[in-house]
């Protein structure tokens, strides 16, 4: 099965709770959707670059989520930890179509075919 690519719809804003999350894997990859306070919705990897922890379950602070693990704090809009620690995972182009629809925007990079969600509140 061909990789997706290009703007793919992936759930509506209601699908998560303020300040929570949502996981899907696409294309191989675990993303992380994130809805923040301001109903901004980013999307990374859904792994920490430290160890691997599930960032879907970690506790969201405006742009920014707590690893689960050993609570790295990572910048949901560039990917990047936050100092002192370093490191950076994939981030990916988001948007909330006026009625609530989330569209996540792939290059198609990883193997295999998209999988259904798994909703979690942080």
């Amino acid at each position: 099965m061909r990789p997706l690519t290009g703007k793919v719809r992936v759930g509506s804003l209601n699908d998560i709770d303020p300040q929570g999350s949502r996981r899907l894997n696409v294309n191989g990859l675990e993303i992380a959707l994130f809805r923040l306070s301001d109903d901004e919705i980013l999307a990374v990897e859904n792994r920490c670059p430290h160890k691997g922890g599930v960032l879907s379950e970690g506790m969201v602070c405006g742009p920014v989520v707590h690893c689960p693990l050993h609570d790295w704090r990572i910048d949901l809009r560039s990917g990047e930890a936050l100092a002192p620690d370093k490191g950076c995972i994939e981030t990916f182009e988001t948007e909330v179509a006026a009625d609530g629809t989330i569209f996540l925007t792939l290059d198609g990079s990883a193997q295999s075919s998209a999988a259904g969600p798994d909703s979690h509140s942080a």
